[in-house]
């Protein structure tokens, strides 16, 4: 409303009204905003005569709020294939996102190895974001992490004939070691917080080796698993997707399975861009902020504009 002075002199003492009270709790302007995220840690690798490898954890989350001016970005790298013999998959590393220097804003469980297939204890997929496929019977897969990720198969039947099981993704398990073939790795799953800020998938599982046909990951990164072909080499889970690396098939020599994929760090916020960090994209209404390896995430003084809080 309009402002009104009175138009006269005043010379006497003016008294404040009964119960008048001057303002407090004046607006205070802040950076705050709200971001969304999405944090995948680096997939699991296949087992040697083994299973697939899991994929790694899976973490989004929208309308956080963001208070610090700058975020330390972790992308873990995934697990190494085991060059041995029956040997189990190495697991994926950690994705995270920090706040400096330690404080964890968000973080993301790596894969486990898939089961090798020597029938001792390395048979068993390794626990993880999302658990590895067992290798050799009668063995468990490994488990996922609770909301992040989904078990590996089982290979628990009396005469698998080199059909071992598949890693689990974050949109499913892992499929079990049967009589009728090895299984598959698990699905990823979907997400719009992505660099084209269209519907893209992330952690699939690994597929298994097998002694027959080759066994697809799990969409979302998964790597094939190798069927008995030369050299026996299972496929690596698709980098920056957390994908699970394939399981290997010896046949009677030492062959590599399949990596895992490198994990991948996204933030994106409403508006125009205000912030810097990673590879930056657009999409409808949005800012998109992708990390294909580590980083800062550095706020401006612009970052969401001001917001008001009061006192």
């Amino acid at each position: 409303m309009s402002v009104k002075f009175l138009n006269q002199n005043i010379t006497v003492n003016t008294v404040r009204p009964t119960g008048f009270k001057f303002p407090v709790g004046l607006p205070v302007a802040t950076s705050n905003t709200v971001v969304d995220y999405l944090v995948v840690a680096g997939g699991g690798a296949g087992g040697n005569a083994g299973g697939g490898g899991g994929a790694g954890g899976f973490v989004q989350a929208v309308n956080q709020l963001a208070t610090v001016s700058n975020y330390t970005i972790t992308v873990g790298g995934g697990g190494p294939g085991s060059p041995s013999v029956n040997g189990r998959g190495g697991n994926g590393s950690y994705s995270f996102i920090n706040t400096s220097p330690v404080a964890v804003f968000s973080s993301a469980v790596g894969g486990g190895g898939g089961g090798g297939g020597g029938g001792d204890s390395n048979s068993a997929g390794g626990d993880g974001g999302s658990g590895g496929g067992a290798g050799a019977s009668p063995f468990l897969g490994g488990a996922g992490t609770p909301g992040q990720g989904s078990n590996g198969g089982s290979t628990n039947i009396v005469s698998p004939g080199g059909n071992y099981s598949g890693g689990g993704g974050a949109g499913g398990v892992g499929g079990n070691g049967n009589p009728g073939g090895p299984g598959n790795g698990g699905a990823g799953l979907p997400t719009t917080i992505a660099p084209s800020g269209t519907p893209t998938t992330y952690a699939g599982g690994g597929g298994a080796g097998s002694s027959g046909t080759s066994i697809l990951g799990g969409a979302g990164g998964g790597g094939t698993g190798n069927a008995n072909t030369s050299p026996g080499q299972g496929s690596p889970g698709a980098t920056n997707t957390g994908g699970g690396g394939g399981g290997s098939f010896t046949g009677g020599g030492s062959t590599q399975a399949g990596a895992g994929g490198k994990g991948i760090v996204i933030i994106r916020y409403a508006g125009a861009q205000a912030a810097g960090g990673g590879t930056v994209t657009t999409s409808p209404g949005y800012t998109i902020h992708t990390f294909t390896g580590d980083g800062t995430f550095s706020t401006n003084s612009n970052f969401g504009g001001l917001q008001y809080s009061i006192n």
